[in-house]
């Protein structure tokens, strides 16, 4: 899967425009995704000098991304098709419904293939619509 994560807030904490500390397991996180085939970019609000930071920061912790603020590694300005909406299948991010998740969690429910539910929301159920009948079905 390609998998676009945000950088402040979601793998350090907030402290733009330095880099703040380590959010707890975020980077052993990612290098297991990466271990797991996903490839991974770094979608952030960050540019020039302080996305570079950013992507060294990652680097001296063993995150390589596929990919930083684009589809892939060969985009640019200017292409044809160039956008800076990610065509990705999963986006981690602190700003998500319900804020961030731990770390654990988003590697957990990327293994397994399943949604995330926050415990106190567990036991909220969904109404279903009811079906028109139509005849004698």
């Amino acid at each position: 899967m390609k998998i676009a994560v945000d950088f402040d807030g979601t793998i350090v904490e907030h402290a733009y425009p330095k880099i703040g500390k380590e959010i707890p397991f975020a980077t052993e996180t990612l290098k297991m995704l990466i271990k797991d085939r996903h490839e991974l970019i770094l979608w952030s609000v960050r540019e020039g000098r302080l996305l570079d930071e950013a992507v060294a920061w990652c680097r001296e912790r063993g995150v390589e991304f596929y990919a930083v603020n684009r589809d892939y590694p060969e985009e640019k300005k200017g292409m044809r098709h160039f956008s800076r909406k990610l065509k990705a299948d999963i986006f981690i991010d602190d700003r998500n419904i319900g804020g961030p998740i731990q770390w654990g969690e988003v590697y957990n429910m990327i293994k397994e293939h399943r949604a995330y539910i926050r415990p106190e929301n567990a036991q909220i159920e969904v109404p279903r619509k009811k079906k028109k009948r139509f005849g004698f079905f």
